[in-house]
């Protein structure tokens, strides 16, 4: 038995199958005990008794929601505040400094946060650039969160968050300046919440909303839950949707070595990832 309920093996099976034709995301042996519990929710709200019978309400069902609602229980939505703040550090000191000379004629900043969840990240990005307004006059600031689960999106938009989500990596002086306590919880001020554009994307099949190729992504603690010929294949779609200088952050414990040829560790920037061909461009032009 795959699982620790009383669901037969072809169930978790074909539950497996779903998410990964999805999301590209395959379930290691710790999340696999984790199906049953996830989806008892959405068993729940749809009337439905066991593994089993979903399955079968999977495969006879054209109801999309159903569909919808099954993969995005699958789906690790963790995330915080500041995830590693030496990486937000080392980004807000060096990496955007030298995005700045490199797009200074131009003077825009494509931002994209692939598998960016409910919303957290992409928030802490929104709110340095607001705490350096004027540092940025004049320029257009893009910032970009994609994400295939509808639910984290749908959480994102709204940017509310309960107690727990909004101590996990924020300080307070942040959260009272850029968040409203109400009744539900957190919420984000206008302000924020309008620099950030969310929209549910699968990174693997559909070409994210950037309206030219990114300076700085975020594809962190994502490319954890794929095989590697799926994170092959993210690789190579980060890379096409890269600007020549960029920058790529990975969780910290993601690599892209034995996995991609498409980006190298910067020289400069721990935990931050460069094209390669465009380090390769600028080491012939150094010699």
């Amino acid at each position: 038995m795959m699982g620790g309920g009383n669901a037969s093996e072809s169930a978790y099976r074909v539950l497996m199958g779903v998410l990964e034709s999805r999301t590209g995301q395959t379930l290691s042996p710790n999340r696999i005990w984790r199906i049953e519990m996830s989806l008892k929710p959405v068993m729940q709200r749809h009337g439905i008794s066991d593994l089993d019978a979903l399955v079968a309400a999977l495969v006879t069902s054209n109801s999309r929601q159903l569909l919808d609602d099954t993969v995005d229980a699958m789906l690790n939505n963790e995330t915080y505040f500041y995830r590693e703040y030496s990486v937000f550090d080392d980004i807000a000191a060096t990496a955007l400094e030298q995005l700045r000379k490199v797009n200074a004629q131009r003077r825009r900043i494509t931002i994209w946060h692939c598998g960016v969840s409910t919303g957290q990240e992409a928030y802490s990005m929104a709110m340095l650039f607001a705490e350096q307004d004027a540092r940025w006059a004049g320029w257009q600031i893009d910032i970009v969160g994609t994400d295939v689960s509808y639910h984290a999106i749908s959480r994102a938009r709204v940017g509310l968050y309960s107690q727990f989500e909004i101590q996990r990596g924020l300080p307070v002086q942040r959260m009272v300046r850029w968040f409203d306590q109400t009744d539900g919880g957190w919420l984000a001020k206008a302000e924020i919440r309008r620099r950030i554009d969310f929209s549910v994307q699968n990174m693997l099949t559909d070409r994210p909303p950037l309206g030219c190729p990114a300076d700085l992504i975020f594809c962190r603690n994502l490319l954890l839950y794929f095989s590697l010929p799926m994170r092959q294949k993210a690789f190579a779609k980060l890379r096409a949707m890269a600007a020549p200088q960029s920058f790529l952050v990975l969780g910290a414990g993601e690599t892209v070595l034995g996995q991609t040829d498409q980006f190298v560790a910067s020289p400069r920037l721990r935990g931050l990832y460069e094209p390669a061909d465009q380090q390769q461009v600028r080491h012939a032009t150094a010699a």
